[in-house]
Formats: structure tokens, C-alpha cells, sequence
């Protein structure tokens, strides 16, 4: 196993129900070690950018509004296999088609409001890590 980041983005849902902290105690107690982590408000412009992947997707304009309507956390973690078991951790992007123990399975309010933003590879982790932080601000 090789030692990864990943990006962790904990949504507007999730900051607005005061809930990071025990999304946070889930991702402790499946091993991974939060390295950079900073509470902020997205503009229209930064979480546009940010999924700028999805920019011909129908539901990108509901997705930056949605980022930008309330504070985000988001955060480095690190850990074995981390892009993988975090996704793992996550849990499916529809909270119905969650497993049990998953993040979202057990905070997501829907598709939409699904608590959590993860990194799908390594490459989008490294790239996505970029756009929050400097490397002055990860300490592992």
C-alpha cells in the first residue's frame, strides 16, 4: 500500500447542520489522518472553477449555487490507499444507493445534499489539493 491525499470538501449540508465534526470522527476511525484542513466561503466564481469539469452538465448551475449557498470545509487527508478508501467511505453519490456506515448513507440529505466532495484519482487529488492549499499549509 502507498501512503496518498486526497481532497475532502465538507459541503454547505453539512456545515449549515453543524455535523463536520462527526463526519470528521468517521473519517478518524477509518484511518485517515487530516493533514490540512480550513473552513471558507466559496464565491460563484472559485467553486465554478472548481467544477469547472462539469460546466456542460445540466446540473452544474444548481451545483455552484448549491457549493457557494453556506461555509465549506475542506480538508487533506492522508492515509493508505487513501483516493480509494475514501471514496469507499463516502459511500455512493445517491445516499438511497449507499451502504450502510457510508458518510452518506448516514448524513446525506439527498443527491444534491449529499454532506461530502471527494477526489476520483490521484491525479484530480494532487490537482484539486492545489487549488486549496499551498504546500506551506499541509503538515502531516
Amino acid at each position: 500500500m502507498a501512503l496518498e491525499r486526497t481532497l475532502s470538501i465538507l459541503k454547505p449540508d453539512a456545515t449549515q447542520r453543524n455535523i463536520t465534526g462527526q463526519i470528521n470522527a468517521v473519517l478518524e476511525n477509518a484511518g485517515f489522518k487530516i493533514v490540512a484542513q480550513k473552513r471558507l466561503q466559496l464565491s460563484a466564481a472559485q467553486a465554478g472553477a472548481f467544477y469547472a469539469v462539469h460546466k456542460e452538465r445540466p446540473f452544474y448551475g444548481e451545483l455552484v449555487a448549491f457549493m457557494t449557498s453556506g461555509p465549506v470545509v475542506v480538508q487533506v487527508l492522508e492515509r493508505d490507499n487513501a483516493v480509494a478508501a475514501y471514496r469507499d467511505v463516502m459511500g455512493a453519490t445517491n445516499p438511497a444507493n449507499a451502504a450502510e456506515g457510508t458518510i452518506r448513507k448516514m448524513f446525506a440529505e439527498s443527491i444534491e445534499r449529499n454532506s461530502v466532495h471527494g477526489s476520483d484519482s490521484l491525479e484530480n487529488a494532487a490537482n484539486e489539493i492545489a487549488f486549496f492549499f499551498s504546500g506551506l499549509e499541509i503538515v502531516a
